[in-house]
Parts: C-alpha cells; structure tokens; sequence
C-alpha cells in the first residue's frame, strides 16, 4: 500500500480517537493533518468544509471522504483516477468511524455502570467548555482569506462578510410573518447565499 495511503489511515485513526465534540470541534484537528503536510490547499479545505456542510450527514466523514478521494491525486499524479480516489475514500473513512464506534460501544457500556459517580460527572463538566472551546477555534479558523477573500479583492471582502452576517441573523433571529415569529431553515438560507453567490461572482 502506498504511504499516502497509510498517512490517510493513521491521520483520521488519531482525528476519530480525538475529535471530541462533533465535526466542528475536530475542524482544527482536522486541518492541522490534511493541510500542514501539503495533502490539500487551505483553499480547498475550505471548499471541502463547505461541502460537507451542505451534503447530508456528519460533517466529520464526509470530510474524511472527501479528502480521502482528492489527497492521493494530489500528492502524486500517478495516483489520479476514479478507483485510487475510491480506495482513498473508503480508508479515510472507515479510519475516522472504527474508532468512535468502538470507543462509544465500551464508553456506553462504562457510563451505564457509573453514570452516578462523581469522577464520570467531574469528566463531562471538564470536556463541555473544551468542546465550546474547540468549536468556536474552529469558527475563527475558517473566518480566513481563503474563505472571506479568495481573490483578494476589497469590495468581496466586504460583500462576504455582510453575507456571513445576514446570514447568520437569518439562521439565529426569528423573523416576523403574519403576527408570529418564524425562523427560517438553514437550507433555504444556504440555497439564497448560493443564489447571492452566483448572481455577484458568477455572471
């Protein structure tokens, strides 16, 4: 097996043992083993982040999916094609979810046990702000040129940062319709920013 494989395998083995907290808390972890050795840009982090956002299911595997199909290709040419992307996909997959799905099933079975013992509580109230903590490094993370300012143009920047902040209003703070307070899904909000998108960079 390739050693691009193998660094596939062993770098989501250690983000699937050390990803607390979801898919957003393990963003950082995530970049710092797929970006830092040159597997991916930070531009197309970025895009594969938005990506997993916007396809269903956990943003944590479909990231690991994703870069599991594009990092041998691009690392080495000689790796391009549809069945090394595959193979990539299914090992970077498969070494993100094994060891969740083990430690959960021993975890599980440990906290039904002791769920009632002081040391088990004292563990949880610990790891809650280092989850809050991990998600929102993740946020600053992505609030970067490759994301805000890609073409390094001023006037995006600013257009991208008023989208980011209408966006958020609309996904956070109800809005009024007919007497009642409503709000609004993040697909609609994310199908109007990629509407907004298209029509200011795309024509």
């Amino acid at each position: 097996m390739h050693n691009i494989y193998l660094q596939l395998i062993w770098a989501y083995v250690k983000i699937g043992i050390f990803g607390f907290g979801g898919g957003y808390a393990m963003l950082s972890l995530v970049e710092s083993s797929v970006v830092d050795p040159g597997w991916i840009s930070e531009q197309m982090f970025t895009d594969i982040v938005a990506i997993s956002q916007m396809t269903p299911g956990p943003i944590g595997i479909n990231s690991a999916t994703y870069i599991g199909f594009v990092a041998p290709q691009h690392v080495d040419a000689a790796y391009k094609g549809i069945v090394y992307g595959l193979l990539g996909s299914c090992l970077a997959t498969l070494a993100v979810v094994l060891p969740s799905f083990f430690l959960v099933i021993y975890s599980s079975h440990f906290i039904r046990r002791h769920h009632e013992s002081g040391i088990i509580k004292g563990i949880f109230s610990g790891l809650r702000p280092v989850v809050v903590g991990l998600i929102a490094s993740a946020a600053i993370m992505l609030m970067n040129n490759a994301n805000f300012n890609p073409n390094g143009v001023g006037w995006q920047l600013i257009v991208n940062i008023i989208i980011c902040i209408i966006s958020f209003c609309l996904v956070y703070f109800p809005v009024k319709w007919k007497g009642e307070k409503i709000k609004i899904h993040p697909i609609f909000v994310i199908i109007l920013a990629g509407i907004a998108g298209f029509l200011i960079y795309g024509l």
